[in-house]
């Protein structure tokens, strides 16, 4: 053979070739030797492990609600249902159905299942749907023995405590253990409890449906509660409906019988409620609840897991709510019929002190605190806060005559087609001038949109959830820019309304409400304290200038008959709202003392119920107005009187021209003094019943000028406080002819 050159490759490979096998050989013995220690360090830890005593407690843990004092025991949630049987009185329906959903290899698998655990993290690490790796064994070894702490060393002793039990115990002991102990929602602890909660029968006596329900439920008892609604039906039957077909696949069920359960869940009796519900604390425990679960605690452990949580309701002013509307509300109509809600937020710290949510939980589990009504005139101290902002004084006039019309033609009205000639912002807003409000808003460039942000920058959340929610809803229906918002006719809670006018109270700053101050676990270890989220919504200045025409409203306009003599220095306005049909399907009154603010709403059967010539009176300034003021009489017991800030006048640069202060003319020479006649009421929404006679007109802000009396009064004065229709697009409300005025102006000279 012909030697080959030197420098050929296969010389000058070699040394590659040693280098490769070098590592190879080392890699292999450093892998085996990582082997040989982590199995040593497993059968240490192994031997080391031993099954301890199941939680002590485990069976009584009681969450505990309380009020703000974190000592008077407000309610509870759940004790743990729970009534252990055996594995043979359990139907095999039922093993079938949960091994299907939970485990699919639990009956040959160690305890822990490695192809499931690299089949989730593959998932998981993919972006795919989230997966759990954890068998029947280790949720077992988990509830019964260890923590829901998240971290590796209890996954590590879950899964040694897993191996463990599989070599102590037997499949069908585990299987017993889990599916006696294991959480299925409404408070059930186990197949018994679940059986009774959801069905109203043994467990021996499910059937195949009813069975593949309880399994599914595992998955996410709260979500899946078909008592949630309909989104949480439609949910439960998605993991039912995969529930069955994996018993299809695993040969667990018939095909024709199987098919058969696929298509429909299985009926399910109404929800026995607790008489520990009953009254407004069903109400207040199921705002906790759903607060708890948005702040990342688990339906297991608010049921069952021992929490200590206090809120921020106070015993003085729920009962202020429940005593104050019972005094005030008309009688002779039924709490099915009219629905009162109250609430009481704290300026400066956004706690929800009290509130009143309608009926007995028990009889009707709709908050009407939370979900609201259409706000009416109630959302005007918005559009004056944005008017102000962007401009306008207190002291500047607009069109208060009726009708008005805007420049696409479309007529505004006030209650009665009442004309007030040039009216100030604290008249507009102390006798609630539609029409006004409607020449305010359409005098801002993008006006709509600028009360929008300002409502919202004080409290108000906006049409959509934010990216960070807040509020008690997180959004307010309706709530668009269009010419009427000032009106009010999206939708609005009374919590959510108090707290906004919280922001005046507060000189400006506003706060997000809440109603959770501490949750502490059953070891003592403090898992929530609330911290307030607050911010400058308005400057001190324009604050004050919005509280004082709100004054107005208490002092001198629609408001004042009810708070007459009320002992605090207090703020408000009033409102009613109206449909398309022009029926009045809400009325409130809003306000606030420097220490609380309180918010009042009327409404009638699903809310949106005609008030009108059903109660003797609808508007603002009657039963609201005195349900606030019988309300806040208790909640104020004991608070000295606290006086808000003048007026600052604030005068920016205005965004349209001719909205100057009104100057009446000098009055004519005359030698003899002339009486003026009798004028009819400016109020826009009276506190009394409707008079055809014109009425003595009340005492002008001696800081504002007084308009003359209209040309053509109407025969009768105005009744009520109208406000927007519901849904029309573009506009809404009670309808005003506008007269535009031309140009504008960069500033006020």
């Amino acid at each position: 053979m012909t030697p080959r050159p030197k420098g050929s490759s296969t010389e000058a490979s070699s040394p590659w070739k040693q280098r490769l096998l070098t590592i190879t050989k080392w890699g292999s013995i450093t892998g085996l030797v990582m082997v040989l220690i982590l199995a040593g360090l497993f059968f240490i830890a192994y031997r080391s492990i031993d099954i301890p005593s199941a939680n002590a407690d485990f069976t009584t843990e009681t969450t505990h609600v309380y009020y703000s004092d974190g000592k008077n025991e407000l309610g509870a949630f759940a004790i743990q249902k729970r009534d252990p049987i055996d594995l043979e009185d359990m139907p095999e329906t039922l093993k079938d159905a949960v091994v299907a959903a939970e485990d699919q290899s639990f009956w040959t698998n160690e305890g822990i299942d490695p192809k499931g655990i690299l089949r989730a993290a593959f998932s998981n690490a993919s972006g795919g749907v989230t997966q759990g790796a954890s068998t029947i064994t280790q949720q077992y070894v988990k509830v019964l023995y260890l923590t829901q702490e998240r971290s590796w060393k209890r996954k590590v002793k879950e899964a040694i405590l897993s191996l463990k039990v599989e070599n102590q115990l037997t499949k069908d002991d585990v299987l017993e253990g889990y599916l006696n102990t294991i959480y299925f929602g409404r408070g059930a602890y186990g197949v018994q409890a679940a059986a009774q909660a959801y069905f109203e029968v043994d467990a021996k006596d499910l059937n195949l449906k009813q069975s593949a329900v309880l399994a599914a439920l595992l998955n996410d008892p709260n979500d899946l509660d078909p008592a949630n609604g309909k989104a949480a039906k439609q949910a439960l039957k998605g993991r039912y409906q995969y529930v069955i077909g994996e018993m299809i696949e695993m040969d667990e069920v018939d095909n024709g019988e199987g098919e058969r359960a696929y298509k429909r869940l299985p009926d399910f009796p109404p929800v026995d409620t607790e008489d520990a519900y009953e009254g407004q604390t069903g109400h207040v425990l199921q705002m906790v609840k759903k607060e708890l679960l948005r702040l990342g605690f688990t339906e297991q452990e608010i049921n069952g897991g021992g929490l200590e949580v206090t809120t921020t309701f106070t015993e003085k002013a729920m009962d202020a709510a429940l005593e104050g509307m019972r005094e005030a509300r008309p009688p002779g109509f039924g709490y099915q019929a009219l629905h009162a809600a109250v609430a009481t937020v704290e300026p400066g710290t956004g706690a929800v002190r009290g509130i009143f949510a309608g009926q007995d939980y028990l009889l009707s589990q709709l908050n009407w605190a939370v979900s609201g009504g259409q706000a009416g005139s109630t959302f005007k101290p918005f559009a004056l806060a944005a008017g102000i902002k962007d401009g306008f004084s207190l002291k500047d006039t607009f069109d208060g005559n009726s009708p008005y019309y805007t420049d696409d033609g479309n007529p505004w009205e006030n209650q009665g087609n009442y004309s007030y000639g040039p009216v100030s912002l604290i008249q507009a807003t102390e006798d609630s001038i539609n029409t006004a409000y409607i020449d305010l808003t359409v005098s801002m460039d993008g006006g709509p949109e600028k009360i929008i942000d300002t409502a919202i920058d004080m409290g108000i959340p906006p049409a959509e959830p934010a990216k960070e929610p807040w509020g008690f809803p997180t959004s307010s229906p309706a709530l668009v820019p269009q010419t009427g918002v000032a009106l009010g006719s999206q939708t609005v809670s009374p919590i959510n309304m108090a707290n906004a006018y919280a922001t005046i109270a507060n000189g400006g700053v506003a706060a997000e409400p809440y109603i959770i101050e501490k949750v502490v676990d059953r070891n003592g270890e403090e898992r929530y304290d609330h911290k307030v989220q607050d911010h400058r919504a308005l400057t001190e200045d324009i604050a004050a200038d919005v509280g004082y025409a709100m004054q107005q409203v208490v002092a001198s306009g629609s408001g004042a008959e009810a708070l007459s003599g009320f002992a605090w220095p207090a703020a408000g306005k009033t409102g009613t709202a109206t449909n398309d049909d022009g029926d009045v399907t809400s009325a409130w009154f809003s306000g606030f003392t420097a220490q609380y603010a309180t918010a009042v709403m009327y409404v009638r059967g699903d809310g949106t119920g005609q008030l009108k010539d059903w109660l003797p009176y609808y508007f603002g300034g009657k039963f609201p107005a005195q349900t606030w003021r019988a309300v806040m009489d208790r909640v104020m017991e004991g608070e000295e009187p606290i006086e808000f800030p003048p007026p600052a006048y604030v005068d920016g640069e205005a965004p349209e021209e001719g909205h100057e202060p009104y100057t009446p003319p000098p009055p004519p020479p005359t030698t003899n003094q002339t009486r003026e006649p009798n004028r009819p009421s400016r109020t826009n929404e009276p506190t009394t019943e409707p008079s055809t006679e014109p009425t003595t007109p009340t005492q002008q802000p001696t800081t504002q000028p007084t308009p003359p009396p209209p040309t053509t009064p109407p025969t009768t004065p105005p009744t009520n406080e109208p406000t927007p229709p519901s849904t029309p697009p573009g506009q809404q409300g009670t309808r005003t002819p506008r007269n535009r005025r031309s140009g504008r102006r960069a500033g006020r000279r």
